[in-house]
């Protein structure tokens, strides 16, 4: 075959490799192209990335780290050479070019004293001159501060996105101070709980480790140590969520008390089932039911009465019952307490309804069956899995853990 053809038939085969492999690169090139979609939406995509990146900063007690960190990202949602976040009274945060910090602070108080966003032309800056758009941050009623944008032109849409981050800016403050009042209101019903616990506990466990001293002065201490550990751990200062082991340890020592008062008109039964012990759940939600049982279920009734604790594994549900044979509840009245009525005297059963319905949903909230004369059961499931919640001050070494044990 002349040398001619031979180099013919090699370029033809490298041609078609080529063309094979443009092919092949065409086709990778539109199915990352549907992959990863339009241009509008990867700036979609963009946009509520950075959005995302900034929520987390937000919220809550706004630190200059946070603020910086926010800024950051609005800046990049703005597409602006320079960004400042100025909230009033707190931090003051500049991505860019820090020398426009003292124009920034000028254009946000401006912002924030008329209420109305301000566009300033020819800033001076140390390397020329810049424009401004600043808008107020509008949490409610009020003006907590202003994003101020810096461009070399600022233009009406840059004006209106400048304006759109600072709302949106204001919506996650509103859902940081939502937060922090829902915070200050779990803490003011478990003062609540605390505060009940107080004065009609306190005073008769008193009385009845004075009736000891004389008598039977072991028995005293056992009960001092007994009411020591109780309160210890009812008004401690930290930790919005505890442990079923542990707070079982809690009621162990509040029901020892409350037996050395009623002697044998008091009989206890616990049943729990070892799986549930290490589950989560909020500070003070069972011991209440159970001082609950007592105070107005079997105080009441001539002859004492049972109560029955219970902890069992119910798939993804730990479920609690605390049951007593006492005097019972009107059900109209129960359910008016639990439907946000005024709770009277059975306040423990309305506080640890509405933590419960507030930390995991309507659908958690207690279960009452009761009737004048029948006794009372009140249920309470609560998710054995939390992520990012943990139990605050627990030592599963103290005491020992509850074993499923039966206490006559």
């Amino acid at each position: 075959m002349p040398e001619s053809t031979l180099l013919a038939a090699a370029a033809g085969v490298v041609a078609g490799a080529l063309a094979v492999g443009l092919v092949v690169l065409l086709r990778r090139l539109v199915v990352q192209s549907r992959e990863l979609g339009t241009d509008a939406e990867q700036a979609t995509y963009q946009t509520l990335h950075l959005a995302s990146r900034a929520a987390k900063h937000l919220s809550g007690d706004m630190t200059e780290t946070d603020a910086a960190r926010a800024a950051k990202q609005l800046r990049a949602m703005l597409a602006a050479d320079t960004l400042a976040l100025v909230m009033a009274g707190g931090p003051v945060a500049v991505d860019g070019d820090e020398t426009l910090v003292a124009a920034a602070e000028r254009l946000a108080d401006e912002a924030v004293a008329s209420g109305k966003a301000q566009v300033e032309r020819r800033v001076p800056a140390p390397w020329g001159e810049t424009d401004a758009a600043a808008a107020p941050i509008r949490a409610g009623d009020e003006v907590v501060g202003a994003v101020v944008a810096f461009a070399p032109r600022v233009r009406a849409g840059l004006v209106r996105a400048t304006g759109e981050v600072a709302d949106w800016v204001a919506a996650q403050v509103e859902l940081g101070e939502l937060d922090a009042s829902r915070a200050a209101l779990a803490e003011l019903e478990v003062r609540a709980l605390r505060a009940q616990i107080s004065p009609h506990f306190i005073y008769n466990s008193l009385n009845a480790i004075a009736s000891f001293i004389n008598t039977d002065p072991a028995k005293a201490r056992e009960l001092v140590l007994e009411f020591a550990d109780f309160t210890r751990y009812s008004f401690r200062r930290h930790g919005d969520f505890t442990t079923v082991a542990e707070e079982l340890r809690s009621i162990d020592s509040y029901l020892k008390l409350e037996r050395a008062r009623f002697g044998d008109r008091l009989k206890v039964t616990l049943q729990v089932a070892p799986e549930v012990l290490s589950t989560v759940i909020p500070f003070l939600s069972i011991q209440p039911l159970v001082e609950n049982a007592v105070r107005h279920g079997l105080e009441a009734k001539e002859g004492g009465g049972r109560i029955t604790i219970t902890a069992e594994d119910r798939g993804a549900d730990a479920e609690i019952t605390v049951e007593d044979d006492g005097v019972g509840i009107d059900p109209e009245v129960a359910a008016e307490v639990l439907a946000g009525g005024t709770p009277g005297e059975h306040v423990g059963l309305r506080n640890v309804d509405a933590r419960l319905r507030q930390v995991y949903g309507d659908e958690h909230g207690l279960v009452v069956e009761t009737n004048v004369g029948a006794g009372t059961l009140v249920r309470m499931r609560v998710p054995k899995s939390q992520p990012g919640r943990s139990a605050a001050s627990v030592d599963p070494g103290t005491r020992g853990e509850a074993d499923g044990r039966l206490v006559p």
